[in-house]
């Protein structure tokens, strides 16, 4: 008795209410602190990467592959292979090729590997998504823009799944080499990237979509020399790459290997399906594309890209950029004092390629790889609350699995990325160098 009367006492009761809030509390910051913890991101995309793993091997053995391009990269690396060195005689069923050598080379390997076979082929395609996805995942985790929760939205899309392990697109080659130039830029490897960056050209051509805003980063972050020496490197790349076609039929492997005037058939296009047909193939149209995209790109590099700099003609008219020589004609990546931040990199990067994508007059299904693993990014930049945010993401998403596209989803498309862009002019432009002294402020 004499006990429960001591604990039933109200100094007792408010002593037992105390404890329990303070182990609520100690509960509550314990959470929140492992929440906060800086290696909580590593450790959810890691964990993402195993589950997604999974995922792949399930749609592998139980998802029907979907034969599109397949036989004819096979048959026209087979005629590769067989001797021909003329690109106007290397054909598949779905026409002559129009990818540069890189894409042969790539694709024999992959022959050589699988033997030409689907099901092998497709774990081949499996494991570069896993590797595709951890270089994007470090990408996301260096520049910290992304909330970690929010990293799960790189894993989450139905048509890149198929565009990698349904379909065996030339485009995840593509992207994968595009986003592992790009790690090597976060580190100022500039020259190395530039070669891995004109892999990527040579097996597809979208990828110089991002040549605009990194040529802008080079003259940020390296000499003139510098600057001539990783685009020379570059295109030697591309001529070594190109060497057995270049002697025999130059002419031939120039106009279709880099076609820049093709026009896509109206019907799979997911965008402008609201077009009419005519206005859609006519070189008018092609034209005032194209000038749209050029001006964005001119308006974001003066307004946004170089803003701390004065605007991108003082940037250009400036000492900083014609003066500025290594002390010594040194070729190294790390010669120059200025250092670029990596989410200015990044930024750069992904909204000059967005911008283009934007603008291009016909996307296919396969071309959602050249931007999906940006919108994440690019979406977490404009200053848009998170709900937002993921209803225009699951909005695009849902344009690019309407099969086949209507002009209804092509104009809502079209919408949600003047949304992204408009989102991404309105966010703050903050500092791109690590130095506070750089850029010199402006009078």
């Amino acid at each position: 008795m004499a006990v429960t009367a001591s604990t039933s006492s109200p100094a007792a009761r408010e002593a037992h209410r105390k404890s329990s809030r303070n182990r609520r509390h100690g509960r509550k910051s314990t959470v929140s602190d492992l929440l906060k913890h800086p290696k909580l991101p590593v450790a959810f995309a890691c964990f993402l990467l195993l589950a997604d793993a999974v995922l792949v091997a399930l749609i592998i053995v139980y998802v029907p592959y979907t034969k599109i391009d397949w036989d004819a990269y096979m048959s026209q690396v087979s005629g590769f292979l067989g001797g021909e060195r003329d690109y106007g005689n290397l054909k598949g069923d779905t026409g002559p090729l129009v990818y540069p050598a890189g894409f042969l080379y790539v694709y024999s390997a992959v022959q050589y590997i699988t033997g030409g076979d689907v099901s092998p082929a497709q774990i081949l395609f499996g494991v570069l998504y896993i590797v595709n996805l951890a270089i994007v995942l470090f990408i996301y985790v260096k520049t910290d823009v992304v909330p970690w929760w929010a990293l799960s939205l790189l894993c989450l899309s139905k048509r890149i799944h198929s565009i990698f392990v349904l379909r065996l697109f030339n485009d995840c080659f593509a992207m994968t080499l595009l986003h592992a130039s790009m790690a090597l830029f976060l580190y100022r490897k500039w020259h190395l990237g530039l070669l891995v960056f004109s892999g990527a050209v040579s097996v597809k051509m979208n990828v110089l979509l991002y040549a605009p805003p990194l040529l802008l980063l080079l003259l940020k972050a390296m000499s003139i020399i510098g600057v001539v020496s990783a685009l020379a490197g570059a295109a030697l790349v591309q001529i070594l790459l190109g060497l057995p076609f270049l002697i025999s039929y130059p002419v031939a492997y120039i106009s279709k290997a880099f076609d820049l005037g093709r026009v896509f058939i109206h019907f799979w296009s997911v965008n402008f399906k609201f077009v009419p047909e005519r206005v859609f193939v006519s070189k008018e149209f092609a034209v005032c594309l194209l000038i749209t995209h050029l001006c964005l790109l001119l308006v974001f590099a003066n307004y946004k890209w170089c803003k701390f700099e004065g605007g991108l003609l003082s940037f250009m008219r400036s000492r900083h950029f014609f003066m500025r020589m290594p002390s010594s004609l040194s070729l190294s990546d790390a010669s120059t004092s200025l250092v670029l931040k990596k989410e200015h990199i990044v930024t750069t990067m992904f909204v000059g390629n967005f911008v283009g994508v934007v603008c291009a007059r016909s996307l296919h299904y396969q071309f959602y790889s050249w931007y999906f693993y940006s919108l994440p990014y690019l979406l977490w930049k404009t200053p848009f609350p998170s709900l937002l945010r993921l209803v225009v993401l699951v909005g695009v998403e849902l344009c690019w699995n309407v099969y086949p596209s209507t002009a209804f989803s092509s104009f809502v498309l079209l919408c949600l990325h003047f949304l992204i862009l408009f989102g991404l002019w309105s966010a703050p432009s903050d500092n791109p160098y690590h130095d506070p002294s750089f850029p010199p402020k402006h009078e």
